[in-house]
Order: structure tokens, then sequence, then C-alpha cells
């Protein structure tokens, strides 16, 4: 069933590919008169069915080297969307190659339809693969075409992956049970324990088992590498949850020594060109959001002011870029004197310290809006780990191995942890690893992808507190 599901999906998907290629192409040669050259003559339509023909193909072909078809479960529909610039553009390259070859100077071919289908490629092609990742996931959710898991590893680890599964059932992951040797019979989260960890094999052939998740991070690299080859069908899918401190998935380049080889870490902070970039992105894009909000900010001012008495806005000493503190700015969401009391302390889900008008301001992030005061002024980043107070921040060192490699970037107002729900009372080690995989993978688009994703979902993240 998974295969059938699998194949339809690519069909239909080179299909659609197609059709909406040739829909560019017709919207490109209908504009085509607009690029206002008098003496154009315009051909019929069918003297450019072979070219539309040629393009279709050019395209297809590349995305087949791009591995466009080979559809990944778990994908985001933005990353889908980034994959498609490169290989459309190279596409209309190879397209515009093949036509000039063959059709010589027998058709016309002006630049501005060129540009017109490049563009239009781009569009409809990404509309088209929005439609079939929806279509998709609306399947894997009722079940077709899902894929059988068997998580190995009964621990908190399993119990995470597990919890993930239940809450993405687009994916069409169907978790099947757990391998674990202290706990054969029993249940866990609903889920049998199947057996043994020494019984993979039999038991991946037993139950039809499409993909294995091993979680087990503190297995040492012989026994997980036991683990692997106790499954012998070369068709089951094998992935590793890494331990949470790893070097998770760094770029890694290699290299020799005099023939020695060695292996190569990138350098995760960012510097020279890219720190600049992300500055000026930084300063131009809060610098519009603040024009923009402003007689939002003066609204949300005035309300907390009339809600209670103290100030509408302060500041609390944050831990930004290496380890510096810095003012950080907020509205008030509490009562002035919420830790006259207690002292520093987490913020909790239902905090009586909170203000009527704190209430909502905390559960829609406004609070944290004056934080583009601090971009602008440089303290903070649009992207990056979130920032936390001293106090904090000398009690999880002692706690979180490599947590003061998140200082190595300017702290954020959101970022790869956030917009994956680790927010508020949540767990401080799991939002360690999100942040250092930030740090080891930036490039502009994650940030861009990290802004989008922020919009999309911080209005409904039952974290914000």
């Amino acid at each position: 069933m998974k295969e059938q599901a699998n194949l339809v999906f690519a069909v239909t998907l080179v299909a659609l590919d197609a059709v909406m290629t040739c829909l560019a192409f017709l919207i490109a040669y209908l504009l085509r008169p607009l690029d206002g050259n008098p003496n154009q003559i315009i051909l019929p339509f069918s003297n450019y069915v072979g070219m539309m023909l040629l393009s279709v193909a050019a395209l297809i072909v590349v995305f087949f080297f791009y591995k466009l078809y080979h559809l990944r479960r778990g994908m985001s529909r933005l990353d889908e969307l980034y994959a498609l610039l490169p290989a459309v553009s190279i596409g209309v390259i190879a397209g515009v190659a093949l036509t000039a070859f063959i059709y010589r100077t027998d058709v016309d071919y002006p630049r501005t339809m060129i540009v017109l289908f490049w563009f239009f490629a781009l569009v409809m092609v990404g509309v088209g693969r929005i439609a079939h990742h929806t279509v998709r996931s609306t399947l894997y959710a009722r079940g077709w075409g899902e894929s059988k898991v068997l998580i190995v590893g009964a621990g908190d680890a399993g119990n995470l992956i597990l919890e993930k599964i239940h809450d993405s059932p687009s994916l069409g992951y169907r978790p099947v049970g757990f391998l674990d040797d202290g706990r054969v019979g029993q249940t866990v989260f609903r889920l049998p324990v199947l057996g043994p960890i020494d019984e993979l094999g039999t038991i991946v052939e037993q139950y039809g088992i499409d993909e294995v998740i091993v979680a087990l991070p503190e297995a040492s690299h012989n026994e997980l590498l036991s683990v692997i080859s106790r499954c012998e069908d070369g068709r089951v899918s094998i992935k590793v949850f890494p331990d949470v401190f790893q070097i998770m998935a760094s770029e890694v380049n290699v290299g020799d020594l005099n023939g020695l080889p060695l292996l190569t870490m990138r350098d995760v902070a960012l510097r020279g060109w890219r720190l600049t970039l992300k500055r000026i992105v930084d300063m131009i894009g809060s610098a519009i959001i603040l024009v923009f909000i402003s007689p939002f900010l003066l609204l949300i001012a005035l309300l907390v002011k009339l809600d209670s008495p103290g100030p509408a806005l302060y500041s609390q000493e944050r831990m930004g870029l290496d380890a510096s503190p810095f003012p950080c700015f907020k509205f008030r969401s509490m009562r002035a004197d919420a830790e006259a009391e207690t002292g520093p302390v987490w913020a909790t889900k239902d905090d009586p310290r909170r203000t009527r008008i704190g209430r909502w301001l905390r559960k829609y992030s406004l609070d944290e809006l004056p934080n583009f005061i601090n971009v602008f002024l440089g303290h903070m980043s649009l992207v990056g780990p979130r920032p936390e107070r001293p106090v904090f921040v000398k009690q999880f060192r002692q706690m979180v191995p490599r947590y003061m490699e998140r200082h190595r970037e300017k702290a954020g107002i959101t970022g790869w942890a956030q917009v994956n729900g680790l927010r508020g009372d949540t767990s401080i080690w799991e939002r360690t690893k999100y942040d250092l995989y930030y740090i080891e993978h930036w490039s502009l688009w994650f940030d861009f992808k990290i802004l989008i994703l922020t919009v999309l979902k911080f209005l409904r993240d039952p974290n914000a507190i």
C-alpha cells in the first residue's frame, strides 16, 4: 500500500508540474505583446508548442536531478518552495538552451517572454506543489500510504518521538510499538513493547515495519552499530535520534593532512559579510515594523497604564551576545511589585501576578513587541536564541552542557526553538538543542523561514504565557 501510494504521488506530481509549466508558458506568451516593441511579430501559439514541450521536459529532468520527486515526509511547504527557486531557474536556462539549439532562428523567443516564463513557472509550479502537498498530507492523515514505525527505546527519547508522531498525523506515520530490553510486555503511552532490542530483525519482518527510529541517545557508537546491524531488511529506513548535545549534523568538510583524512567542522558563528548582512536585515526590518506598529504600541501602552498602577514599558536585564547583559524592553504584563516577595522566578501558565491586560498580552506575545527597539539598537536580532535573565543563565550553565554556546550569537525576538513549540515553561534541554542547531545551520533563508513560521504559529501557540 505504501509503495503504491508513493508511486501515485510521484506520478501525479510529475503530471502536475508539467501542466503548471505549460500554463506558465501560455501566460508568458499571452503577456508577450506587453514588452513595448512595435516591430515585434506575434506568431500563433501553435508555433511555440514545441518550445513549450522542450521547456517542460527540461524542468522535469532538472527536478529529478534536484530530487524534487523524492517525497520526504515532514518537509515543510516553505522548504519545498525554497527548493524550487534554483531548480526552476536552471530548468528555464536549460529549456532556452535546447530551444536555441533546435530552433535556432526559426521562432522568435524574446527575452521578455523568457523572464515572464521563469516568473510564472515559479508561481504556478509552486501553487501546484502546495496543493499537492495539502492533498498528500490529508490522505496520509486518513491512513492512505501510511508508514509503519517501530521505535527502539521506550525511555524519554522514545516517548518524545511518539508524542511528535501523534502531534503530526499529516506525516502518515503509524507507530506499531517499542523495543526495549527492560520493558518487554509493558505498554508505554498506549503502545506495546513488542520485545527486546535483540529481536529487531524478527519484529521488523513480522510486523511489516517500514521505518525504524532508534531512540537511544546515550548509546555508544558500537551499541548503535550493533542495533542497526540486526535489521537485515534493506528496504527498511533507519533513523537515529541523536544525543541532545552531540554535534548535531553540522556541516563537515573532508580534508587531509598529507594523505591523512581529517574532518573539518565549519565555524558556526556568524562572521564577516554574513554578520553584516544579518545586521542590515535586522535594521531595515525592525525600522519598517516599528513605523507600522507605532500606533498599536501607543494603544497598548495606554491600556497597560489604565489597567494597573506602574510603568507601561519596563526594561529587564537579559544576557545577549558573548553573555553580555543588555536592557530588554517589554510591556509590563504583571503587577509592578510582582517579584517583591518571590525574587526572580519563571512565569507559569496561570500566573496570579498577571494583570487583566497582561493576560491578553502574554497570550498573544504582544508584551514582546518593544523587543523591536532592542533589534534596531543592536542589542538583539530578529531571529536568534531567546535571551534569559542572568540569574537563570547561571543556573542553566551548570545543568545543561553547551548551554553557553547559545551566546555565540545575538539573542532574537523569535527562534527555531520557539517556532517548534518550545516557549514558556518547556524543556530547557530541548530549547538548547534547537538553539544550537540554528547557530550551526544559519542562513538568511533559515531566518526568513523562522520569521514566516512565527507569523503563522505564534498567535495560536499554547505555550505562550
